[in-house]
């Protein structure tokens, strides 16, 4: 069969399966599944197909009805970590930390913008005209944006950050580059010792996979809150764990639950520590009100270049949000944030920490850090300050 006449066969059965869900109401899965095998075993064209063909058009009408058609396989493979569609031909994905093209397509973009609407709506996102841009979490934890005409005119754009579930740990970590033993067992000990630590980098630098390693120092008998725009930290070992996750507003713009909103109510649930998953906006005021009131050991992450380039912009951002003067927020954020952490990934996909500085109290208005650990030139975290320097900011009065 060639794969014009198995895409027109493909396209009349799926008309004939939502042709049969005109009576149905929100039609389960597994009910989705009875109707296309009852089409196809009922349909002459396809009476001669072998049945393992059968099987494979039958999962397909599925993907192209509940999931995301033809890049499934991609959202299967445990190995691909993000997929990109830049419209119905060009189709890249994430494998090990390098970005490859796949030879998969969609049939033009009205097919894919189709498949990516109905997908979206499943989950009560709409994604149309009137809102071409929308945000999702699926069930397992992966992250997907799609946009669509007007604002992409070249087709519709999907970026689906995947959740492999696959939880690393700080061994592993050591062995992959990612950081040196001795840049490990420091910040094991500024964890315990309720050190608060602010870890930056661009997006897909591994931000959020470190700040579940660090959190897997604290002590088990603290009260820990975590506050996500999407459900990712994975906290072991912690009892009393209350878990935070933002609200998108609904299609007529109400009922949005902010990570701001999230902070301040965490403040009223008697936290040891406060964990957020990212900061990009005005809630940086009220993390910065919360690392200040005596909630030390807190953790964050936010986006930039460098530690020096992370405290400025989280300076303008919490400026957005409060009255405060600057010279005060770059008090306070002096006062509140004990290490910075900044995480690169680099051309070939490698990621690894290049940075670690103690921000010592701020004079005159501005940031003054303390390097501890730099990396040198392949990658590797040398430390540039001494041991006993690092003894003494472990075990600094909090």
């Amino acid at each position: 069969m060639s794969d014009i006449s198995r895409e027109n066969i493909k396209e009349q059965l799926t008309f004939y399966v939502l042709s049969a869900l005109r009576n149905e109401s929100e039609p389960s899965d597994d009910r989705l599944k009875q109707i296309i095998s009852e089409v196809i075993s009922d349909d002459r064209q396809t009476a001669a197909l072998p049945l393992e063909r059968k099987r494979g058009l039958a999962l397909e009408i599925f993907n192209s009805l509940r999931r995301l058609d033809v890049i499934e396989p991609l959202m299967e493979d445990p190995r691909v970590t993000e997929i990109m569609v830049n419209g119905p031909k060009k189709v890249f994905y994430e494998k090990e930390g390098k970005l490859y093209r796949s030879d998969i397509t969609f049939k033009d973009a009205s097919t894919l913008q189709t498949v990516i609407s109905g997908f979206f709506a499943n989950r009560n996102r709409p994604l149309n005209e009137a809102n071409p841009i929308a945000d999702l979490r699926l069930p397992d934890g992966s992250r997907a944006n799609a946009v669509i005409s007007p604002v992409a005119p070249d087709g519709p754009i999907v970026t689906i950050r995947k959740f492999t579930g696959i939880k690393q740990d700080i061994l592993t970590l050591i062995r992959q580059g990612f950081i040196s033993e001795t840049a490990a067992r420091f910040l094991k000990v500024c964890v315990e010792n309720k050190k608060t630590i602010f870890l930056c980098g661009g997006t897909g630098s591994g931000k959020t996979t470190f700040l579940n390693v660090l959190s897997s120092f604290i002590p088990c008998d603290e009260r820990v809150v975590t506050i996500e725009d999407s459900a990712e930290l994975n906290l072991q070992g912690i009892e009393n764990l209350v878990r935070l996750e933002a609200r998108l507003p609904g299609p007529d713009g109400s009922g949005e639950v902010n990570i701001g909103m999230m902070i301040r109510a965490a403040l009223r649930m008697r936290p040891d520590r406060i964990i957020v998953g990212e900061v990009r906006g005005t809630e940086s005021a009220e993390l910065m009100h919360a690392l200040n009131s005596g909630h030390r050991g807190s953790m964050s992450t936010g986006h930039a270049n460098s530690c020096i380039e992370m405290l400025e912009r989280l300076t303008g951002l919490i400026m957005a949000g409060s009255s405060l003067p600057f010279n005060a927020i770059v008090q306070q954020l002096s006062m509140g944030i004990d290490l910075m952490i900044h995480i690169t990934r680099n051309r070939d996909g490698r990621r690894y920490i290049d940075e670690i500085s103690y921000i010592r109290s701020a004079q005159s208005g501005s940031f003054d850090t303390e390097p501890l650990f730099v990396s040198g030139g392949g990658g590797d975290l040398e430390l540039v300050s001494n041991k006993e320097r690092l003894d003494q900011i472990c075990e600094l009065p909090v």
